[in-house]
């Protein structure tokens, strides 16, 4: 009985958010408190434990960066970035679009997805607005852009981290096994977004040239800050792509990173901290609450004993599963709770596997299935629910079906490819 009441309050509380019929973030909240008050989710240990409550570094790592980009914004940079990405793409609209998503897809690998996203949207807005075109389909490519890209290595993706850790997968060993096909995956995606948001490209020939007689060097309000600011970002990008070395969560390093920026900055702290997406935050803490009480009931470790035994011995059929599976359930759970949880699972199927390779395959499968299905929906992935967040933020509100419509398309896409990847490298 547990697990259908736990299972209907999730389903209930997803449904008002996919639908929009209430604030997302009194919904999870709501959503949470049921959970907790009927005793679904495991009381005070959702503060402390750390597969079956809030994951404490994601909140942390995203309050860090808010931080940041928070002080970085003062410079004037994003303006500065803005009109250069304008100018470098004269103002045509893919050719735009491929420019943004191009260094969304490369940083990704190297920061992490929210990261990168955190710092692209705001330049993002910037340009579009200096174009007069809409931003949202732009930001929607960027997050997905930054979904792909981020597969590729072990710091890319926060669920990379998971499963690096739990199956002792090194840094290496993501970039040989998950780099081709992103590669493959993002080529592709590039071609697609030409026919996805077609009906949004517009050219404004006044707005263009307006915008190419800008000087970007101009937009910049204080070098000396900016100097400063880059200084400790890039202290920062050489945390977060040696933390599996320096034994630094990614959280830590952007908290440290936060400090930093506000004692070089002098910034007014108040100030700062109203740039903080809080709602967002809060949000995510109200999400992995109720993904919690999932957990704690059972229901989603019935679907993983349920999934071992009906593949039995075949092995290309667990590959199979757990790519389609993770897509499709990681697009529904964000994709953090959803690894942490399902990773004791495939630990489990990989013991049994008849070789090194053959059990390789299923962790290469799991990640790909849970990487590339964080763009299934709005609230699949921390990068979408930030992205939204901005865009609400700054006066350009996305829908959940607005961003949906595109990422359920892309997800398809790079499922199916990751697919025939997993079998033609491991299974023949």
């Amino acid at each position: 009985m547990r697990p259908l009441v736990a299972l209907g309050i999730f389903g209930l509380a997803f449904f008002y958010i996919a639908t929009e019929k209430a604030n997302k973030v009194r919904v999870v909240l709501i959503g949470a408190a049921g959970m907790l008050l009927l005793g679904l989710a495991p009381g005070t240990e959702v503060f402390f434990s750390e597969h079956e409550g809030i994951d404490w570094n994601v909140i942390f790592l995203l309050l860090g960066m808010m931080i940041v980009i928070g002080i970085i914004k003062q410079t004037g940079v994003f303006d500065y970035l803005g009109i250069w990405a304008a100018k470098r793409s004269r103002g045509e609209p893919y050719r735009l679009m491929v420019l943004l998503m191009t260094i969304t897809a490369v940083a990704s690998p190297f920061l992490d997805n929210v990261t990168t996203i955190m710092l692209v949207a705001p330049v993002t807005i910037v340009v579009c607005e200096r174009l007069r075109i809409p931003p949202q389909p732009y930001l929607i490519a960027e997050v997905l852009a930054s979904n792909i890209g981020g597969a590729a290595t072990l710091i890319g993706d926060p669920p990379n981290i998971i499963i690096g850790s739990r199956a002792g997968l090194s840094f290496n060993d993501f970039v040989v096994h998950m780099t081709p096909i992103v590669v493959i995956v993002f080529a592709l995606f590039v071609v697609l977004t030409r026919f996805l948001f077609r009906k949004s490209f517009r050219y404004n020939p006044e707005q263009v040239a307006a915008v190419m007689a800008l000087q970007e060097r101009r937009a910049i309000r204080d070098a000396g800050l900016l100097v400063r600011c880059l200084a400790v970002l890039a202290v920062m990008i050489v945390g977060f792509a040696l933390h599996s070395v320096l034994h630094l969560e990614p959280s830590l390093v952007a908290l440290l990173g936060a400090g930093a920026m506000l004692l070089v900055s002098r910034s007014d702290v108040p100030e700062i901290l109203r740039e903080v997406e809080w709602s967002t935050l809060v949000f995510f803490m109200g999400l992995f609450i109720m993904v919690s009480g999932l957990v704690n009931t059972g229901v989603i470790g019935a679907i993983g004993d349920w999934a071992v035994a009906a593949i039995g011995d075949n092995y290309l059929m667990a590959a199979t599963a757990l790519l389609f599976g993770s897509g499709v359930l990681g697009a529904f759970f964000d994709n953090i709770p959803y690894v942490a949880t399902m990773t004791p699972v495939v630990e489990g199927v990989v013991e049994q596997a008849p070789d090194h390779r053959t059990g390789q395959s299923l962790w290469w499968a799991f990640a790909l299935g849970a990487d590339f299905g964080g763009n299934g929906t709005a609230v699949a992935a921390s990068a979408n629910v930030v992205a939204l967040g901005i865009a609400s933020r700054s006066g350009h509100h996305i829908t959940f079906w607005q961003f949906t419509r595109y990422g359920i398309v892309v997800t398809a896409l790079s499922i199916g490819l990751a697919w025939v990847y997993v079998w033609l490298r491991y299974f023949t």
